[in-house]
């Protein structure tokens, strides 16, 4: 049962989906929060003889702002955040009804919780989520036009569903060891699955192009089930699923089984090319690697030591091959090297296993050791917060401004066009605009807002009339569909927009006692003109362009590699640990995918490619990071033997590098446009003639050296596109 993944890729493929089941959790509780805040109220205003259902339709709304909304640092600031909901959203319900009679008023509250929900992010994210629900319960007070004996009822409701959120949230679904722990297992089962396709692609006669492909594609979701694991990785977490372990070891062993397949899918596919499998020995001795690995899974509940002993057997036997390959008077050219990357991160995962299962029997970890992690932790985190607010200070004024701009703009636009419903258009901009840095992505998602809530009316319209007379029927649908948008949100926002506006077709029927097509359709025209509103403002007050916002997340990478890549280099003269690189090498991942992200709306844009130069600029730093991973990947050495006259050549290097990353980040940044990029060709030569070529640590020292190579040319690369000039000379000081 343990391997049954491994024989069926279907299988595995549906058990490894949602790493960590953190969307089905948070999908659930909020659904649970807004299923048990509605039952419950509509019980009590049964019992008390009220027949009125809009105190559980606001109960419900604040059971799920209260799962969805709370979204602070740690779990005591979310627990403060998620009471104090409870106190904007009676708040916002009070000012709504005293303000209702006057249009004036309540609009120009409106636009006052809009800009606040930005202005006052600097301080938090908890004002955007008081904002939010305040916004919500004033619109809805405002149009019922509640009475002030009919405020307590609501009160209720709201109080019962901040209880249900704090109960499911923090009581019930507390544990986020268990996610660490289910994360894990499907970062196991996503290995497994690329292994499998790999020994397919190695037994497999022919060079078969679309399994290739579809090994890429499962690479590409192995490095992101890495990223997310990475991501749920603390101190706490470690200690109580792991006892014994530093969250720094489960942090590289999950780095170096991610390198292990990038590596293996890479190396393997250009030994195919090579016709390197003819050699049958060799083909056999890699898949019997490739299985033993699979079958390795130190970290999971099931972990059996005869695996990591057959994976030893398996590296020592390619080693001998090795070996013989490298004692021949004629070796193999072209592809020898990729058996010593294979052989080389193979190791690596050894090592870590090794030294995990040395751990995993110490019950609980110094007293001391545990303080200095966790106190570790705190001060990174604390250093990023800080760094997020200065970052954040003045990108908060804007947003605040262009709020301002937008919800007046929407307010006005709503009166015109919907005047019963004016704030539909207003809610619209207003959540187009939250987490929309750049034009590009304020227009990438306003049209997945627009067309998610076109295509949803269409279908929850039909859905609606199809179940109009059958009424639990349709509020089994409102539960799933409420489900599905937050389910499915990180996935597609389009398809969560499709998904809301079903719910709200079905709230309609329910509550008005049937639905029209152009009451839906007015919906459709307010979304629509909110989305455009939002995209027109951020063109025009303080725009952010799309390509300027690359640049910037483009020099965010650059910041992190720039210690990275010359740390590395001076580990060679000074002692220092590369493998403690491994969790940089996590964050200029998630900056890679921020670049990529920030660029979709460049990318996908007709013609926009040949103008921009952006997919260029992806490419390169595509490389770039795959190279930066792979230095810590292949570092298993220690104490080079080498002339001290070499000293000076990394020296040297380093500063080349660090030269060549400052200004590649200005001319990015378009704040010069020409300089010198060094490259490294003499260094290169001075290392490759420092001994015969049968020197073992003078090979060593060439493979280990070949990324920073090939990290500086694609620097230089780019540099010279963007307006750079090439050189070979010394680089004689630090410029």
């Amino acid at each position: 049962m343990k391997h049954l993944h491994i024989r069926h890729h279907w299988l595995g493929r549906l058990v490894a989906s949602d790493p960590g089941r953190k969307r089905l959790q948070q999908a659930g509780k909020a659904t649970l929060s807004l299923i048990s805040a509605i039952f419950t109220t509509l019980f009590i205003l049964k019992m008390v003889g009220q027949d009125t259902i809009t105190p559980a339709i606001v109960s419900g709304m604040a059971g799920m702002l209260g799962i969805m909304n709370v979204m602070d640092e740690t779990e005591r600031k979310k627990k403060i955040t998620t009471l104090l909901l409870g106190i904007s959203a009676m708040v916002g319900i009070s000012i709504g009804s005293l303000l209702a009679g006057n249009a004036y008023y309540i609009d120009t509250l409106m636009i006052l919780i809009t800009f606040s929900a930005f202005y006052f992010t600097r301080f938090g994210i908890r004002y955007f989520s008081l904002s939010m629900i305040g916004f919500m319960t004033v619109y809805i007070s405002s149009v019922l036009n509640l009475s002030t004996n009919q405020l307590p009822w609501f009160y209720m409701g709201i109080a019962f569903g901040i209880f249900y959120a704090f109960l499911y949230n923090f009581i019930l679904f507390k544990d986020s060891a268990h996610i660490l722990k289910r994360s894990m297992r499907s970062f196991h089962i996503q290995t497994n699955l690329t292994f499998n396709i790999l020994i397919k692609v190695i037994e497999d006669p022919e060079f078969n192009q679309k399994r290739m492909k579809n090994l890429e594609k499962n690479v590409r979701k192995t490095s992101e089930y890495a990223r997310t694991v990475s991501g749920d990785l603390n101190a706490h977490d470690v200690k109580k699923v792991w006892p014994g372990l530093e969250t720094s070891q489960v942090r590289l062993y999950v780095f170096d089984a991610e390198m292990l397949v990038e590596t293996l899918t890479d190396s393997v596919s250009r030994l195919k090319k090579a016709e390197a499998f003819e050699i049958e020995e060799l083909k056999r001795l890699l898949v019997w690697v490739v299985q033993s690995l699979r079958n390795v899974e130190v970290l999971s509940q099931g972990y059996e030591k005869q695996y990591l002993e057959e994976t030893e057997k398996a590296v020592q036997a390619l080693r001998l091959v090795l070996a013989d390959l490298l004692s021949r008077d004629e070796q193999p050219k072209g592809w020898i090297y990729l058996i010593r990357r294979i052989e080389s991160i193979a190791n690596h995962i050894i090592e870590a296993a090794m030294e995990i299962q040395k751990s995993l029997p110490i019950k609980e970890l110094e007293e001391d050791r545990t303080k200095k992690i966790a106190t570790e932790e705190k001060e990174e985190s604390d250093s990023e917060e800080k760094k997020e607010e200065e970052k954040g200070v003045k990108q908060s004024t804007k947003k605040a401004f262009q709020a301002l701009v937008a919800s007046t703009l929407a307010v006005i636009v709503g009166q015109i066009i919907s005047p019963t419903q004016p704030y539909w258009v207003l809610l619209t901009t207003f959540i187009v605009l939250l987490g929309t840095a750049s034009v590009g992505r304020t227009y990438t998602k306003a049209f997945d807002r627009s067309f998610g809530t076109i295509l949803g009316a269409a279908i929850g319209f039909l859905v609606a009339k199809l179940v109009s007379d059958h009424a639990v029927m349709e509020v089994v649908l409102i539960f799933l569909v409420v489900f599905l948008s937050f389910y499915l949100f990180a996935v597609s926002y389009t398809l969560m927009s499709l998904f809301i506006t079903m719910l709200i077709a079905f709230m309609y029927d329910i509550l008005l006692g049937g639905i029209t097509f152009t009451l839906l359709g007015a919906r459709v025209i307010d979304t629509i003109a909110g989305a455009a509103i939002a995209l027109l403002v951020s063109a025009v007050i303080f725009p952010k362009k799309t390509k300027d916002k690359v640049a910037d997340t483009l020099d965010e990478f650059l910041v992190e590699l720039l210690p990275y890549v010359t740390d590395y280099v001076r580990s060679f003269r000074e002692d220092i640990d590369v493998k403690g690189l491994a969790d940089k090498a996590f964050a200029m991942d998630l900056k890679l995918q921020s670049i990529k992200d920030e660029a979709y709306s460049l990318v996908n844009r007709p013609g926009g490619l040949s103008h921009s130069g952006i997919a260029r600029w992806i490419t390169i730093f595509t490389a770039i990071n795959y190279y930066s991973k792979h230095l810590v990947a292949s570092s298993y050495r220690k104490n080079f033997d080498y002339p001290a006259d070499l000293v000076k050549v990394f020296e040297q290097m380093e500063e080349k590098l660090e030269h060549n990353i400052n200004l590649l980040r200005t001319l990015i940044t378009e704040k010069e446009r020409e300089g010198k990029l060094y490259s490294l060709i003499d260094e290169r030569e001075k290392i490759e003639r420092l001994t015969p070529s049968r020197n073992q640590s003078h090979l060593d020292l060439i493979h280990h050296l070949y990324y920073v190579w090939r990290i500086n040319q694609s620097i230089v690369t780019l540099g010279v596109d963007l307006g750079g000039k090439e050189v070979k000379e010394r680089l004689t000081q630090k410029q």
